[in-house]
């Protein structure tokens, strides 16, 4: 039983190089037939390409699963589900009142919404 969790562990070890090796090619790939191309940039080598891939997994992704979006959007799924049904109504009229309704034309600042509108 013990052979086997070390062949998967080593599999899995040995496709995670692959993945990496396989993604950092493509980064490299395209890196040398468009920039240089459109924006006269430098080739790069692979492993100039593993270090922009890497750069751009620190910058964009971060190393935590989701990132801190996902934390982000847990967390105020926790608070909803925690309102009450008098909480839940208040924070729709306040944020309501923050952004205007999807499809209402911007009517500019200073000007009446339509809600402030006097019925013709």
């Amino acid at each position: 039983m013990k052979r086997f969790w070390i062949r998967k562990a080593f599999g899995i070890m040995c496709m995670v190089i692959v993945g990496i090796m396989v993604f950092s090619g493509i980064v490299m790939f395209l890196w040398n037939n468009l920039l240089p191309a459109l924006f006269h940039f430098p080739l790069i080598t692979f492993w100039q390409a593993f270090g922009l891939l890497i750069l751009c997994k620190i910058l964009f992704g971060g190393f935590r699963g989701g990132g801190p979006r996902r934390q982000w959007k847990d967390n105020m799924k926790q608070k909803w589900m925690n309102m009450t049904p008098e909480e839940k109504e208040k924070f729709k009229e306040d944020w309501g009142r923050r952004c205007r309704r999807p499809f209402e034309p911007f009517r500019g600042p200073g000007r009446p919404t339509r809600e402030e509108e006097e019925p013709s």
